[in-house]
C-alpha cells in the first residue's frame, strides 16, 4: 500500500471506470507534477473483466471505500 497518496472520489454511475481513473490521474499530475503509477480501489468497484488503464496499475484493496480511488507512486521493495 502507499504511504502517501491522493484519495479521489467519483460515484457518477454513467462515467466509465477508466475515465474516472484518468480524471484522477490528471488532477494528481497537476497537483504533484508527476503521474501516479498505482491506483487502489475497493474490490466491489472493479469492473469485470479487469479494466485497461494505460500507465497505471489498478489493484483491489479492501481498506479503500467504494467509489474512492487511492492514487500514488508505488515504491520499490527493499
Amino acid at each position: 500500500m502507499l504511504k502517501v497518496g491522493l484519495l479521489w472520489f467519483d460515484d457518477t454511475p454513467q462515467r466509465p471506470f477508466n475515465i474516472k481513473i484518468e480524471r484522477a490521474m490528471v488532477y494528481y499530475a497537476a497537483k504533484y507534477g508527476r503521474l501516479p503509477n498505482v491506483c487502489y480501489v475497493h474490490p466491489s468497484c472493479l469492473p469485470q473483466p479487469a479494466p485497461e488503464a494505460p500507465a497505471i496499475a489498478v489493484r483491489a484493496a479492501q481498506d479503500v471505500l467504494p467509489h474512492h480511488f487511492m492514487l500514488g507512486v508505488a515504491q520499490a521493495a527493499d
